[in-house]
């Protein structure tokens, strides 16, 4: 339903505020947002960025329809300055762009410091990561989950052990693991003859990685089977985040691309004859549920992955993912992926079969249209109880 301007029918604004920034990898805040951006205002609202003038709102439009919205404040400012900044900026955005009824959408618990204050139709808390475990959380992340956790109207997680995590700190959670956009990762299954020119002298077979290199990748298991089988050729797609790039193993069979818009992934899958999720096993990974599963799946190429839960539950306990834990057992699970990606017989027809079937009832269109229907409903008994 497009975006109506009258004031008549005119859904909540979405306010949402991110750890994330929207020109990043494009990922779960993305497909959301874009999506209620079809029928209602959303104002993206990314943490500060530093420079020489006064404190200011940066606000630009994207095409998908989100107002992105940056808080420039002077350099040097301390976490409590600059989050004092911010709770003066932000009347005057909603004032501004005439913001009177809007939801609030937390994506970070450190926004509390500069939201408290308002008056929203709903809280949501899209709980994806469990931030406190990550290199670098603040300390104060903890506390301040604990009184989103409180004021919140919903919560949603984004996959089945962050649900499990959180289903008894509040009365209404619901998991909502990594979707799909099927028809365009799909592309890569049809893809045929030209290739990324950075991809394309690459040697074959290729393993394929795209996502954030941070903390989260196992670079011993790259390093391993990088050394193990010098014939296969690693292609690494990511910006460095978090960790010194000099950390990175160095190998002849070892390609580091760079970062590569959405709309190019399916391009560089579509050259892959397997996809990898080497994940490290820490604090860091322990709830998290890769959104590139189903993407790797939905282009056709087989995965192998190391035993992060939200994958081997339901991935891995259904066949569609091959599990291993150390460089042997990688090994040896990309070889029996290689020889499913290269076969083309029964076996092959029933395994895509298996993920198509998956695949068809998790999609980002029909995960927001369930979101949008709870927080209707939150709406809505706020409203009786006013």
């Amino acid at each position: 339903m497009p975006f109506s301007d009258q004031a008549g029918d005119r859904k909540p604004d979405l306010v949402c505020l991110s750890h994330l920034r929207w020109d990043f990898v494009y990922q779960r805040p993305q497909h959301l947002m874009s999506r209620f951006a079809r029928d209602r205002r959303v104002f993206f609202v990314e943490e500060p960025m530093p420079h020489d003038g006064p404190p200011r709102l940066e606000v630009s439009d994207r095409p998908e329809g989100v107002r992105v919205v940056v808080p420039r404040l002077p350099h040097g400012l301390d976490a409590q300055a600059a989050e004092a900044a911010q709770r003066e900026l932000l009347p005057s955005l909603f004032a501004e762009q005439g913001i009177a009824d809007y939801i609030l959408w937390y994506y970070t618990p450190m926004a509390l410091a500069f939201t408290a204050g308002l008056a929203p139709s709903a809280v949501v808390y899209d709980c994806m990561d469990e931030l406190s475990l990550f290199r670098g959380a603040p300390p104060e992340l903890l506390e301040r989950e604990a009184r989103l956790l409180e004021s919140a109207d919903l919560v949603f997680t984004g996959g089945q052990s962050l649900y499990e995590a959180k289903r008894d700190r509040h009365p209404d959670v619901h998991a909502f693991p990594s979707s799909i956009d099927a028809e365009h990762f799909g592309r890569a299954r049809q893809l045929r003859g030209s290739e990324p020119a950075d991809q394309a002298g690459i040697p074959r077979p290729r393993l394929g990685y795209f996502g954030v290199i941070d903390e989260r990748l196992d670079l011993d298991i790259l390093a391993g089977v990088a050394d193990a089988r010098p014939d296969w050729h690693l292609v690494i797609l990511g910006p460095v985040v978090k960790i010194d790039p000099a950390s990175l193993p160095r190998r002849a069979n070892l390609h580091y691309p760079g970062m590569k818009k959405y709309e190019e992934l399916p391009d560089y899958l579509a050259g892959w004859d397997v996809a990898l999720m080497p994940f490290a096993r820490n604090e860091s990974t322990r709830f998290i549920s890769p959104t590139k599963t189903p993407e790797y799946l939905a282009g056709g190429r087989p995965v192998v992955s190391t035993p992060i839960r939200d994958v081997v539950r339901p991935y891995g306990e259904m066949g569609l993912v091959e599990i291993a834990e150390d460089v042997p057992g990688f090994v040896a699970a990309a070889e029996r992926a290689l020889d499913m990606g290269r076969g083309a017989g029964e076996a092959r027809e029933e395994w895509l079969r298996q993920v198509d079937g998956f695949l068809a009832g998790s999609s980002w269109h029909s995960t927001w249209q369930r979101m949008s229907e709870l927080i209707e409903s939150a709406v809505a008994a706020r409203r009786r109880v006013a």
